[in-house]
């Protein structure tokens, strides 16, 4: 086998030192090269001139020199961390160097020289995994933790650091297991006809934990959203202001600006943090019978992106659209899973008896609701702050707690899926009176996916494929 396409896990021992660079490639000021293994202290110290290392305690920083025989790579500070207080439980040691390529290079091919080796993306914390530092859960959030780009994902992800997760499945599955030994102790008394697992208590158990599971399975679509950011699509007729619009809220000239209808003929994509939560905006093409090709291609890629949009922001012209045309629009657009927000613009065109009347007329006989819809001037920049809130609302409010468990991994949402299947099977075993062995085996299959969540169930296969998705030197 090619060493490069070995599986990770074949690679593991626990008498193996790795070594790699635990932070970013480029020209910085300080470089951290990170060690662990049984020989970490030993091999930092074959080539370190300083304090012995060897016999310093743990959570310790010393200055020293990292030296090739008698040559001298950097003056550089070597924290240790001594089995098994360290982050993957054995020994570890941190050496920060100035961050030159050719001093890290350097001192990572002095340590391979001296007895380690090229540690694997992810490795170091698959080793806390396997050493039992974190279940596999908190390990996929260490992933996620570092791939953050908002507050609220940074929050999600280290909420599942933290155990959150990992500690309700928990006490889910030793519910489970402790009806399941009892159902195991039915089988070994067949003969006698004998039952130890109360079946009332076990369905009251089974409809209890379904529950569970189908929160959590609801909850993906906002994690999922909140890991992702939010699609969000600004949609409307040709020459609504949606450019503009989008302009107000980015407040930057990011898409182009013109009277003419049809301005924008492709989609447009930009990030918006709103209170900590990123949200996706895809200015589209305006939605009308295209006058050629391309205009269509347009006008279908804007209704691709509304299907496949969490909210839809619907801009209309507040000073020449009807309130039967804007119905109409709405009653075309609506479709179940997306939130829809109204944004009548450029009411700056409208004196205040005119939006009065303008205003009245539209809730009364297009069927705005007050509570969707925001009246701005995007060229003037009226109520787009009022506006972010109301994005903010629809899409997140209420459903963002700070201790709530929220889903955000595919893998974990199907295990959840799965779990939720055989659960089902348990419930119409128990009502159709099935046979021990039938019961026992379906709870193994939910005790099974919930396992793997966690890693109590695990294959080679699996971890090589969560941890080749780190990055090296974490």
């Amino acid at each position: 086998m090619d060493k490069e396409n070995e599986s990770l896990t074949t690679h593991y021992s626990q008498q193996e030192t790795i070594v790699a660079l635990a932070t970013p490639n480029g020209i910085g000021a300080i470089a951290v090269i990170r060690l662990s293994g049984h020989d970490a202290i030993a091999i930092a110290n074959s080539v370190w001139k300083g304090k012995d290392l060897t016999k310093q305690e743990s959570h310790t920083i010393h200055f020293g020199h990292i030296v090739d025989n008698e040559l001298v790579l950097d003056e550089v500070l070597a924290s240790l961390f001594i089995a098994p207080k360290s982050y993957t439980r054995e020994n570890v040691v941190e050496i920060s160097c100035h961050a030159s390529g050719y001093i890290i290079e350097s001192i990572i091919k002095l340590f391979i020289k001296k007895g380690a080796r090229s540690a694997k993306p992810g490795e170091f914390t698959l080793r806390a995994f396997l050493n039992g530092q974190l279940d596999l859960s908190q390990a996929e959030a260490v992933a996620d933790l570092i791939a953050s780009n908002s507050k609220a994902s940074q929050q999600v992800a280290l909420q599942q650091l933290r155990g959150g997760f990992s500690s309700q499945l928990q006490v889910l599955r030793e519910q489970l297991v402790n009806f399941a030994s009892l159902i195991e102790l039915e089988l070994d008394f067949a003969e006698e006809d004998v039952e130890f697992a109360n079946r009332d208590q076990l369905k009251q158990l089974i409809i209890d934990i379904t529950r569970i599971i189908g929160r959590l399975i609801q909850s993906f679509e906002l994690g999922n959203a909140i890991k992702q950011g939010v699609n969000t699509v600004i949609a409307g007729r040709p020459n609504a202001g949606k450019s503009t619009l989008l302009n107000a809220l980015l407040n930057e000239e990011r898409a182009i600006v013109s009277h003419i209808p049809g301005t924008t003929r492709d989609t447009i994509e930009e990030i918006l943090n709103i209170q900590g939560v990123n949200f996706r905006l895809i200015d589209t093409a305006g939605i009308r019978e295209a006058t050629d090709a391309i205009e269509q291609i347009g006008v279908q890629r804007t209704m691709e992106k509304i299907s496949q949009s969490a909210l839809l922001i619907y801009v209309f012209d507040a000073d020449q659209i009807s309130p039967a045309e804007l119905r109409n629009d709405i009653e075309s657009l609506q479709a179940p899973g997306i939130a829809m927000l109204l944004v009548a613009n450029k009411i700056d065109l409208l004196n205040q008896e005119e939006k009065t009347a303008r205003i009245s007329g539209f809730f009364q006989n297009s069927g705005l609701s007050d509570t969707q819809t925001v009246f701005v001037s995007a060229k003037e920049k009226l109520h787009i702050d009022d506006l972010k809130n109301r994005i903010y609302s629809t899409a997140i409010k209420g459903k963002l707690s700070g201790d709530e468990t929220l889903v955000t991994n595919i893998r974990h949402l199907e295990a959840l899926q799965k779990t939720e299947e055989a659960l089902v099977r348990v419930l119409g075993g128990i009502d159709g009176s099935i046979t021990s062995d039938f019961l026992s085996m379906d709870i193994k299959q939910a005790l099974h996916y919930l396992g793997e969540i966690t890693g109590v169930v695990t294959t080679d296969d699996l971890l090589d494929n969560i941890f080749s998705k780190f990055c090296i030197g974490k």
